[in-house]
């Protein structure tokens, strides 16, 4: 608690968890709410996430109310942990970021005296101390309170209460070693008789057993406890007693004077787990200190920060475990085999090296054979070892359990590979690195290892080929890194290549892997990129397989759930679990939460295996393709009878237009990308159909360089499409999208182009649009007259056809020019006439822009309480549409209202409110933003001089006029 609170907290957790503060014991209430508790203690200062929690405590029955019933377990603790009144941020458990975090230093826990304890008496044995050994291991073995956590629901604590309880017997046997060593047998024998009993194939422990009879004076039952287990071994295991109790045995048998009773202290007959007996004598052999960690593989780039985190202080008195996991070829093992190397000095009982060769073309580890050779590393026994599982995992607890390792396993597949060997030693440490994000292993660390950064990735390449080689060619190097996207095995491919040819140019490699076979290039011997990822493919189960196939042939590198669902043919549910498996695979990336994305070479390896099998890619992609269409003509506002050639949209995600754009809005600026996939597949009438259906959502949100990108790439292959109207529509929509540039130029030679085309293959529709946009572009170039011949001519045909876009719009853009010949009824008449063709389109924007424009001119003709009815449904209806251009007009106009109804401090607000929704605007992407400031700040000058404040009405005048200006020389 440190600073942060007024007083120190014990929790209990060696028998039934206990909570102390002083002398009073704090509720808990239930054990589900203690077992929370627990979870939270044993990983102090670390986040750990809801499902994690809900895992730990639930395991595979999680309650039916979900994550909502961790917070109210969360606030009932708090109300017992925290000092009254302390508020949340001073709070011992932290909400963070989707979990909860235990301060560190809020409470004291008795497995810190514990590990106190035992670790005062593993440097009192060094220092040839039994007797102080002893008394500290006693202290630790009165800590205990019954069974660790007892009572305590849930897997975690199922593995932390096993785990406890072999620390008290690793104590207890310790402290019996050292009453031996001190000669007090009688002390020790009833123990060690009830630990044989209940651990039969124990041989350090038999050997114990063994020394404290014979120095009780019972030699042949000493040699009997060696018979007894001869037989069990031969008969159970078909194995005999290792070399170790086999040396006790023979001192026993010769009656040697150092073990007789009474006789000299007799710690040289000690069994230490691992090692062998000494016997008096003979020279003591020193135990080999192994170190099997493989040799550096060069300078680690960029891996500073998970290294130092893999390298941090460990969990005092524990097993740390930590993994590291990533996608082929990421530079997992280099990371864990740096990180072993720096931590090796502390581990004086050696350091092991555990290749399980889960992606190798190699044989596969299992966990008996690894954990066999394990046994040889630390041991010079040569007899047989268990073939099973379960006495093997036995043995090799007993065996590191009082040693300090540090064990590296590498290339994991699975938690069930990896339990097994972990060492039972208090203090030691695993580092485990794998391509699966092992969920089922309890670690104290997860690192998920990203790609490189483009300068990380720059360096690596440098420091293989040579700054100098590398200095002669800085951006072909920079485009060879982006090549290899970030991947350490791909950049040291690449760099062995070079080395490898000195006549070859970095530029040479580039433009070689800037063809179709980038995977292909990236190979060295046996070792080769697509043959990593290939290993990572084949572990998959076949629906796994099959999802990422089909995510090679997605349209956009990053996705949703929708996209692959599409794809798939599958609901999003069962698309979800497929996707966050492959997730744990690494074979997909998740760069936010719901969003998905393939490394780039995973996706070449993956659109490779898509090509393999051309039936099941072309459906997938046009599902694709169609999904994406229909979010398109949903969202936009010229509805769906707006586009009335190619398919109308299915029943599919969509319900509603604002799902479908907010679904739009999601993918960013990769929807260019979905036309671009499109038309490099030859599917040239899902790129037309697309570019024309995105052209008013990204007009609408000033996107108009993404507009033209994709009209333009779709009008590339406008010959290769089926529909006919496509070439004038993509046309018209070119010139749609200068209008509302102002590019007036621009937008004329693409509408007479439309012309020309519609010349020869006449098409009502279309032709009603060009005229239509021909009347707006007058419009906006004063032009009141051509304006409203243009769309009288674009009226006649639209009105035939039932297109309520082209007609509202027309009606529009024919009012607006009534308004500005001040013809304020016939204005009010085309208004009028719009305002139904705006509701059957059935968008919010189309009613609210009919009404805005209405209003004005009713205030032309002094019916302001008309205006303000208008005024203050087309805020709500633009509002809905989050168009802020239209709100802050009809605001600024509502102001007008109010102030000439003897308002104008109702006024002055709402011109603020107009400014408000102006600076929401862009003046990169809006041409009428100055335009819009001017007309706001000169009617709230005018609101102030009504209220009689002069100087706020100059500073608003003299801002109109700067604006003015600055607009002018922008022109």
């Amino acid at each position: 608690m440190g600073a942060q609170q007024s007083r120190q907290l014990r929790l209990m957790l060696l028998g039934p968890v206990q909570l102390w503060h002083e002398d009073d014991r704090l509720s808990l209430g239930p054990v589900r709410r203690q077992a929370v508790l627990v979870a939270l203690a044993l990983r102090p200062g670390v986040l750990v996430s809801q499902q994690r929690l809900l895992d730990a405590v639930w395991g595979d029955d999680p309650p039916g109310t979900g994550r909502s019933v961790l917070p109210s377990y969360v606030y009932a603790l708090r109300r017992e942990l925290d000092v009254p009144g302390g508020g949340p941020e001073r709070s011992l458990i932290r909400g963070e970021r989707g979990g909860y975090r235990l301060v560190a230093d809020g409470f004291r826990l008795d497995l810190t005296d514990l590990a106190e304890h035992t670790d005062a008496a593993r440097r009192a044995r060094t220092a040839g101390d039994p007797a102080g050994a002893a008394d500290r291991l006693a202290q630790a073995l009165a800590l205990f309170d019954g069974e660790p956590l007892a009572g305590l629901p849930g897997p975690f604590a199922g593995q932390e209460r096993e785990r406890l309880l072999n620390r008290r017997r690793e104590a207890h046997v310790q402290r019996l070693e050292c009453l031996v060593d001190l000669g007090r047998h009688g002390e020790a024998l009833d123990d060690l008789t009830e630990l044989c009993a209940s651990g039969p194939y124990d041989e350090p422990l038999a050997a114990l057993r063994m020394r404290a009879l014979y120095g009780s004076g019972r030699q042949g039952e000493a040699l009997t406890v060696f018979a007894d287990l001869s037989r069990l071994l031969r008969t159970e295991l078909g194995t005999s007693p290792g070399d170790a109790i086999g040396r006790v045995h023979e001192a026993i048998l010769r009656g040697d004077p150092a073990v007789r009773p009474g006789g000299p202290a007799t710690h040289d007959l000690a069994v230490r787990p691992g090692g062998p007996a000494t016997v008096p004598g003979t020279p003591a052999p020193a135990r080999r200190v192994v170190n099997e960690l493989p040799g550096d593989a060069g300078r680690l780039i960029g891996r500073e920060t998970e290294l130092a985190r893999l390298t941090g202080a460990a969990t005092p008195g524990a097993v740390t475990v930590r993994t590291v996991d990533g996608p082929a070829g990421v530079g997992k093992s280099a990371l864990v085999v740096r990180a072993a190397r720096e931590l090796s000095g502390e581990y004086p009982d050696g350091c092991l090296f555990v290749d399980l060769r889960s992606h190798s073309t190699q044989q596969r580890q299992t966990p008996v054979r690894t954990l066999q050779r394990l046994l040889r590393s630390l041991s010079t026994e040569r007899g047989e070892l268990p073939d099973e599982l379960d006495d093997l995992v036995s043995v090799w607890r007993t065996a590191t359990s009082g040693l300090r390792l540090l064990l590296v396993v590498d290339d994991a597949l699975d938690a069930d590979q990896v339990r097994p060997l972990l060492p039972a030693g208090a203090g030691s440490r695993v580092l485990v690195a794998g391509r699966r994000r092992l969920a089922g292993l309890d670690a104290d660390l997860r690192v998920t290892l990203e790609p490189l950064r483009a300068d990380e990735s720059e360096s690596l390449l440098a420091d293989i080929i040579g700054a100098g080689r590398s200095n002669q060619e800085p951006d072909a190097i920079r485009r060879l890194a982006r090549l290899c996207d970030g991947l350490p095995l791909a950049l040291r491919l690449a760099g062995s290549r070079l080395q490898n040819r000195a006549t070859w140019t970095v530029a040479h490699l580039v433009g070689r892997m800037a063809g179709d076979d980038r995977l292909g290039e990236l190979n060295a011997g046996d070792r080769s990129v697509e043959k990593a990822f290939q290993m990572s493919y084949e572990h998959l189960p076949p629906e796994q397989r099959r999802a990422f196939r089909t995510l090679g042939v997605t349209p956009t590198v990053e996705f949703d759930v929708l996209t692959p669902a599409a794809m798939l043919g599958l609901p999003g549910a069962e698309t979800e679990v497929l996707l966050e498996e492959l997730v744990d695979t690494s074979l997909v990336q998740q760069p936010r939460p719901g969003r998905y994305r393939l490394h780039d070479l995973v996706r070449s390896h993956a659109r490779r295996l898509a090509h393999a099998t051309p039936g099941e890619t072309a459906g997938a992609r046009e599902a694709a393709l169609r999904l994406h269409l229909d979010a398109a003509r949903m969202a936009s506002d010229w509805g769906v009878a707006g586009f009335p050639t190619g398919p109308r949209p299915q029943n599919g995600p969509f319900a509603t237009w604002q799902e479908a754009q907010t679904w739009l809005d999601t993918a960013g600026s990769e929807l260019a990308d979905v036309v671009g996939h499109a038309a490099s597949v030859g599917d040239a009438d899902h790129a037309c159909w697309l570019a024309e259906a995105l052209t008013d959502y990204f007009v609408r949100q000033g996107r108009y360089h993404e507009a033209e990108t994709t009209l333009e790439t779709a009008l590339a292959h406008v010959d290769g499409t089926t529909d006919r109207r496509m070439p004038p529509a993509l046309w018209n929509c070119l010139g749609y999208t200068a209008i509302h540039q102002r590019r007036y130029k621009r937008a004329r030679a693409c509408l007479e182009q439309t012309l020309t085309l519609l010349a020869n293959r006449p098409d009502a529709h279309e032709e009603s649009r060009t005229r239509t946009a021909l009347g707006a572009m007058a419009l906006s170039l004063g032009d009141a007259g051509s304006a409203i011949r243009h769309t009288s001519e674009g009226l006649a045909l639209a009105r035939g056809n039932g297109s309520d876009w082209v007609v509202a719009t027309a009606l529009i853009v024919q009012g607006l020019a009534y308004y500005f010949d001040h013809q304020n009824e016939k204005a009010l008449a085309c208004f009028a006439d719009a305002l139904p063709h705006a509701e059957a389109i059935g968008r919010p924007r189309m009613r609210g822009r009919v009404l805005s424009c209405a209003a004005d001119a009713h205030l032309r003709l002094g019916r302001f309480e008309q205006a303000k009815r208008h005024l203050r449904a087309a805020v709500v209806l633009v509002d809905q549409a989050g168009d802020y251009f239209l709100c802050a007009r009809s605001l600024t106009r509502l102001g007008t209202a109010e102030q000439a109804e003897g308002d104008p401090e109702a006024a002055i607000a709402l011109h603020h409110q107009a400014l408000l929704q102006h600076h929401s605007l862009s003046r990169l992407t809006e041409p009428s933003y100055d335009w819009l400031e001017m007309d706001i700040r000169s009617r709230l000058g005018r609101a102030y001089l009504a209220t009689g404040r002069w100087p706020q009405a100059d500073r608003e005048f003299q801002t109109v006029q700067d604006t003015h200006t600055r607009s002018k020389a922008n022109r």
